[in-house]
């Protein structure tokens, strides 16, 4: 076994945070984490079996001992905007795993009823899926050696949810949009101020001035060339915490 060899969560807004918005009741008033630009992508990897749970799995052309599992968000484990980020992250020497962490349960929809959305998000909690997780984590170290969780990178996960987690136990990168109606940036000061009081791994709170919910996986570049940017600055971001952990 090699001590090097490690394991990364990536969060493409937690599926565990989502503030509900029960006031937005259809698609004529959306919520602030509509799906946005849904990317006509078919994806690299492919589809496998892990134990109870179907995931999509990507590798790096070259052999990796360094592995990272992606977070669905709400859209679920297929939507093909998350599927590029996980191949995206395998290009750059990473085995990336999407778990269908819903188990099989329909995701959400653009076009389901908002009023709705609580009693859908009922029973698809992130603290409920630590047998999905485990069982993914195993799937690794056979695939990959004896990874271990060494950093996380957080793509607008919501805060509010985080009120008792401000001790961190691994390296994490957070990333937020100024403009993002779904996390208040005064939450995310009163955030980064508790993480400062509280956290004793190093972390970092990067805001980008301008952008909303879902820039970095749920906004394309290509029809959207003045956020090009600080998308790309983004993603780079992301790279660059997983190089320089991993």
């Amino acid at each position: 076994m090699n001590n090097n060899e490690k394991l990364l969560f990536f969060d493409p807004d937690r599926l565990d945070e989502v503030t509900p918005c029960t006031s937005m009741a259809n698609e004529s008033n959306p919520c602030p984490c509509n799906i946005g630009d849904r990317m006509e992508y078919g994806g690299l990897g492919q589809e496998v079996q892990i134990e109870h749970i179907h995931a999509y799995v990507v590798k790096p052309t070259a052999a990796s001992e360094k592995a990272i599992i992606v977070i669905q968000d709400i859209y679920g484990w297929k939507l093909p905007n998350t599927r590029f980020i996980a191949d995206m992250i395998a290009s750059n020497g990473y085995t990336a795993v999407c778990p269908d962490f819903f188990v099989g349960k329909e995701p959400w929809s653009p076009s389901h009823d908002w009023s709705k959305f609580e009693e859908w998000l009922g029973d698809k909690k992130a603290t409920n899926i630590k047998k999905e997780v485990d069982a993914t984590i195993k799937f690794l170290k056979h695939q990959c050696g004896y990874p271990e969780i060494k950093a996380g990178v957080s793509i607008y996960g919501i805060i509010r949810m985080m009120e008792d987690k401000f001790d961190l136990k691994s390296p994490t990168l957070f990333i937020f949009g100024e403009k993002d109606t779904h996390i208040p940036l005064d939450q995310v000061q009163v955030f980064e101020h508790n993480l400062k009081e509280n956290c004793q791994v190093e972390y970092r709170v990067k805001i980008f001035p301008g952008q909303t919910h879902g820039f970095v996986h749920r906004k394309r570049e290509d029809i959207n060339p003045e956020d090009s940017a600080q998308i790309q600055e983004a993603r780079r971001d992301m790279l660059n915490w997983l190089n320089k952990y991993m």
